[in-house]
């Protein structure tokens, strides 16, 4: 059965440049990922035609104040070394949303990621369930990270979700490979760019 797009939204997590350009101080370490996937050109395509179509495509970068205030004074985990790096500090060149996937006029920006899942203190649900949104595609980085945190909160909210496995990326093939090939299906649909496309009408 065809997605209806006017319920239907691609969820574009963390295409900036600290991850998605050259010199962008996360790029070398997810760069051979991307790469094996296509995942940017893919994306940049995906959008361009889910657009046309009526999908709607938001937007969930992360960025911090330039002393990441809103951490705790000693985080630990992958947020210690975001801070440790001052990487996507909302300030900088490398907390903005890379060239390619620049937000296009209707698109929607999701406002507060701080931490790792779309919802955990942002909008996301609230632009959703606004906009009368059920089937909901994710995309972006880190495959096991963000993409994998959202996608679980996204299917214990009751949305048709979709994880879209060309569109992502990791810090290692293996990482990303076990995600897509273990998590994904427990709590979604995993497909890809091309798949999710054709569940869309002419």
């Amino acid at each position: 059965m065809a997605l209806d797009p006017t319920k239907t939204a691609i969820v574009c997590i963390e295409f900036q440049n600290e991850f998605a350009t050259p010199g962008g101080k996360l790029h070398d370490a997810v760069k051979s990922v991307m790469e094996s996937t296509g995942m940017l050109e893919k994306t940049v395509k995906l959008t361009e035609e889910a657009r046309k179509k009526g999908v709607t495509v938001i937007h969930a970068p992360i960025t911090f104040s330039d002393d990441y205030r809103e951490l705790s004074p000693s985080p630990y985990g992958i947020l210690a070394n975001v801070k440790a790096g001052g990487a996507f500090k909302a300030s900088e060149w490398g907390g903005a949303i890379c060239e390619t996937m620049k937000p296009h006029p209707g698109d929607v920006v999701v406002e507060g990621k701080r931490g790792l899942c779309g919802f955990a203190s942002t909008n996301l649900d609230f632009i959703l369930r606004q906009r009368d949104i059920r089937n909901v595609a994710l995309s972006g980085f880190l495959t096991n990270c963000c993409v994998e945190s959202t996608m679980r909160s996204a299917y214990e909210r009751g949305y048709n979700v979709f994880t879209l496995k060309d569109c992502c990326a990791a810090t290692s093939q293996e990482q990303h490979d076990a995600a897509c090939n273990f998590t994904f299906p427990m709590f979604s649909k995993p497909v890809t760019a091309d798949e999710f496309l054709q569940q869309l009408p002419e």
